[in-house]
Formats: C-alpha cells, sequence, structure tokens
C-alpha cells in the first residue's frame, strides 16, 4: 500500500493520532489526504527536512507522542508548516523550498523541529496585537503586499480581509486588492506606488525570503527597498533558532546582500528586537 493509501486507511481506522517516518515528501504526502483531519507527527528519516511536523529525532518523536496520547499538558497542537524542496528551483540549479500548508501536530518545545518555535498563550496576545496595530497604521495610498502563513492572516483578519494562506495578497486603502498573486502580478500593482512587505518568519532555518514566498521575488525586494519589510515573528520564535539569525536566498546576490546584517523585527505592540539577517 503506497503511503496515501495507507494515510486514509488509518484515518478511515479512527486513529487520534497519524504517526510516519520519512522526510518532507512524506510530508507532504501525508498533509494530501489528512488535511486537518487529525494530528500528524513526523519520525525525521530525510537528509535536511524544512518542515515543523517532525520531532527533532525518532526518539523524541517517540517521547512526543506518548506524552500528547497520555494528554500532557505541556504539549499543545499547533498548525505546522509542511515544505519540501521546490522542484522548479532545483531544475534551475537552486536550492529553495516551498510551503505546501499547514497541519495539526503535537508540539513541545524540546521535542520537536523548531520550525513554528511555539505560539503560547502570551505569544498569541503579542501577535494579535502587533497585527492590529500594523493594520491601523498603514498608510493611505500605499500598497502593502503581504506573505504566506498564519502569522500575516492575523494582520489580514485585522482588516477584516480574507487571507490566501500559501499565497501572496495585497492590500490598498484597506481594500483587498489582489490574492495569491505571482512576481509579475505584483510587480503591476506596485507600479507608481510606495510599496510595503509584511513578512513573518517562515521554516526551521528560520527564513524571511526565498523559502516558501519566492513569489515575492528579488525583483519586487529591491523596488520595496530595506527600509519598507516589515517582519512580525516573536520573541521565542526567534530564540528558538538553533543558528542564530535569520536567512535569506533570494537568488541575486546583491539583494541578498542588501538583506543582510541586522533588521529590526516587530515582535508586540511598539516594540521592536534587530535581529541578523544573513544570506
Amino acid at each position: 500500500m503506497d503511503t496515501q493509501g495507507a494515510v486514509a486507511a488509518m484515518i478511515a481506522a479512527g486513529v487520534d493520532l497519524l504517526i510516519f517516518a520519512g522526510g518532507d515528501g512524506t510530508a507532504r504526502d501525508v498533509l494530501g489526504v489528512v488535511g486537518e483531519r487529525v494530528p500528524v507527527l513526523g519520525i525525521p528519516t530525510g537528509v535536511k527536512m524544512y518542515s515543523a511536523v517532525f520531532g527533532t529525532n525518532a526518539q523524541n518523536a517517540g517521547d512526543l507522542a506518548a506524552r500528547f496520547i497520555k494528554g500532557d499538558p505541556s504539549v499543545r497542537l499547533r498548525e505546522a508548516e509542511v515544505m519540501d524542496i521546490d522542484e522548479v528551483a532545483m531544475r534551475e540549479d537552486r536550492m529553495a523550498a516551498r510551503l505546501y500548508g499547514y497541519a495539526q501536530s503535537p508540539h513541545h518545545r524540546q521535542l520537536t523541529q523548531n520550525a513554528k518555535a511555539g505560539s503560547g498563550f502570551s505569544e498569541n496576545v503579542a501577535l494579535e496585537a502587533v497585527s492590529r496595530q500594523l493594520a491601523r497604521e498603514m498608510r493611505p495610498g500605499c500598497l502593502y503586499i503581504l506573505g504566506p502563513g498564519t502569522t500575516t492572516r492575523r494582520v489580514m483578519s485585522a482588516l477584516g480581509l480574507p487571507k490566501t494562506l500559501l499565497g501572496v495578497d495585497a492590500v490598498l486603502d484597506g481594500t483587498l486588492v489582489g490574492a495569491d498573486l505571482n512576481e509579475n502580478a505584483l510587480l503591476q500593482l506596485m507600479q507608481g506606488r510606495e510599496t510595503y512587505i509584511v513578512v513573518s518568519v517562515l521554516g526551521g532555518h528560520g527564513s524571511l525570503f526565498g523559502r516558501g514566498n519566492q513569489q515575492i521575488s528579488a525583483e519586487v525586494i529591491r523596488q520595496v527597498g530595506r527600509d519598507h519589510i516589515q517582519v512580525v515573528t516573536t520573541l521565542e520564535k526567534l530564540i528558538a533558532l538553533d543558528a542564530g539569525a535569520l536567512h535569506v536566498d533570494t537568488g541575486d546576490e546583491e539583494i541578498d546582500a542588501m538583506l543582510s546584517g541586522y533588521m529590526s523585527l516587530h515582535t508586540a505592540p511598539d516594540r521592536k528586537v534587530y535581529f541578523k539577517v544573513r544570506s
């Protein structure tokens, strides 16, 4: 039986937690069947994983599964990113990852891969508040490009607008002017308009640009400028990053160099931290 057939059979059997072994490709196959119906947890066996549904190793995945089944209060469900290598980029001899969706997955700070490094109650409150502030402070006549993810969805919700979870959307004067946009559509909307980019941190490597949001291309970033990039995240996510820095990989060395260095990030209302960005 193939992976997706096995997943369908386990869902039909009424499992409480679906555990699989593999890498990002397997996680994609599982997500394609399970959606958000059943929590999933990955035992990492791949070479390099970008997704957030995995335990940090096989032993920790087993420990996490046991805690979840027992109802351990230190374990909670989160929306975890499922990412995989972008095959189109790979054919062009570029290494990049793409965001494919979100799965419900048990999380414990010490036991799971840190792609979405925890959003506890206080973090959620901070994200909601800073998202409302960013929405209130959007400038009239300016175009705002919002990257994919659950964090930017909060900003859109504060505006009373729907958000394409995996796509890039655009807002002008409180109105949705484009959804699930590609690079060309973004560049057309930007013509003659002052533009801001609003993004969150994606992936276990702390990706800012180049993994999961390739629609916001090097050319888009070049025209917008570094000073018009607004990054929304939490202190907890930054602390959990193994590399101690955010990562950019736009495919353009000049733009990667422009983005490198220290950048101010929004972590709460009227609170910013400066964090290192490198290519």
